[in-house]
């Protein structure tokens, strides 16, 4: 009989790509001094947590889930947006090959890069492969995966339940899904954040 496993599915936090609204998809940024200290330790101790290959997930792990050993897992990159990589609206707003992919609902191939379909079939192909590795382990409390926002979307509309759209799966940077994977599905327990409240962060910066 197939186990139960808790996932927290969490996006990396802030990069400084993130606060100008740059395409960052395949481009190995690192967090921003303010996207690091707005990330709180999680509550959960675990022994190993999930990144991708990209620097800012590892960073944002190193910080949530201190002294566990990161697991690389290849396929749950973000999207690869091509020539949009590191440019934002403002600057691609006259670009007739982005104005392009935008009218197609972002759906058409990124010129360089990938589709939303190509997209989507890669995470979920390399998720499937990662949940069956676990159910053969000695299984952990919980299993945190920091990848990022794209990865979230397409898990989501694939698995999620209830359904979501796949611009209803993205959190904010430093959040994630409390889910259960079960039957090959993602039941959504609730939402989770590893950011300092507004708050205290005002108190602290002064």
């Amino acid at each position: 009989m197939e186990q139960k496993i808790e996932i927290w599915l969490i996006r990396h936090g802030k990069t400084p790509e993130n606060e100008q609204h740059r395409y960052i998809g395949w481009l190995d940024s690192s967090l921003g001094s303010a996207g690091k200290a707005e990330l709180i330790r999680a509550s959960e101790t675990v022994s190993k947590v999930w990144v991708t290959n990209r620097r800012r997930t590892q960073e944002t792990a190193q910080i949530l889930f201190p002294g566990a050993e990161q697991i690389l897992v290849p396929g749950l990159e973000e999207m690869n947006f091509g020539s949009f990589e590191g440019k934002n609206f403002e600057e691609m707003q006259n670009d007739s090959a982005y104005r392009s992919w935008v009218e197609s609902g972002c759906l058409d191939v990124c010129p360089g890069g990938e589709s939303k379909a190509v997209f989507c079939s890669r995470v979920c192909s390399a998720f499937l492969e990662l949940t069956r590795g676990w159910q053969q382990k000695e299984p952990q409390a919980v299993y945190p995966v920091v990848a990022h926002g794209g990865t979230q979307m397409a898990l989501l509309e694939q698995f999620g339940e209830p359904k979501r759209s796949y611009y209803e799966g993205q959190t904010q940077a430093g959040d994630g899904w409390k889910l259960v994977w079960e039957n090959e599905r993602l039941w959504i327990k609730g939402q989770l954040s590893f950011r300092r409240q507004q708050e205290k962060r005002e108190k602290i910066e002064k």
